[in-house]
């Protein structure tokens, strides 16, 4: 299995991570986070389709697992997996699943931008324990190989889904 270098990726996905912050129990002004507290069931319909094509076209399965974050840990967390997911959802593909993974990808990155608004920079920010944890496993990860990355990713597309929704309900998930 060749092994790509994935430095460039861990810097896009970590980049936003590392020195995010904001405030407990509030989204920043102009945050649009809150057309994600129900996910529309077609979205996760295409999600799951998508997941399940993977699966059958590459043979691929596996878990990722991770705890529930904080409050004030989730946007930064779902920023984090939302980049990771459009980058692995942007690689080339079988033609099969690249018709599959086109309404994924436009939901994840049209979500993705909307989480921008809601993360802003504070360098003195220092991620929870939970979150530097987790994020050490996401840096663990990209030194697997591309395929494996994106098979996991792929695999976890519904998680990232259920993280975005909770991100939008804040204390109320």
């Amino acid at each position: 299995m060749l092994c790509l270098s994935l430095t460039p990726l861990l810097v896009l996905v970590l980049g936003v991570s590392l020195g995010a912050a904001f405030p407990h129990d509030t989204l920043r002004k102009g945050c649009r986070l809150s057309k994600y507290q129900n996910i529309a069931p077609e979205e996760q319909k295409a999600v799951d389709k998508m997941r399940k094509e993977f699966v059958s076209t590459a043979g691929n399965r596996g878990q990722w697992g991770h705890s529930r974050p904080q409050m004030s840990d989730r946007v930064v967390l779902v920023a984090a997996e939302l980049n990771l997911t459009t980058a692995m959802l942007e690689l080339p593909a079988v033609p099969s699943f690249a018709e599959v993974r086109r309404r994924p990808l436009d939901f994840f990155t049209q979500a993705r931008e909307d989480v921008r608004g809601c993360v802003s920079v504070d360098p003195s920010h220092q991620p929870s324990g939970r979150l530097r944890h987790w994020l050490h496993k996401l840096q663990a990860a990209m030194r697997a190989s591309t395929a494996c990355l994106r098979a996991t990713t792929i695999l976890h597309a519904l998680q990232v889904l259920d993280n975005l929704r909770c991100a939008a309900l804040q204390d109320k998930c």
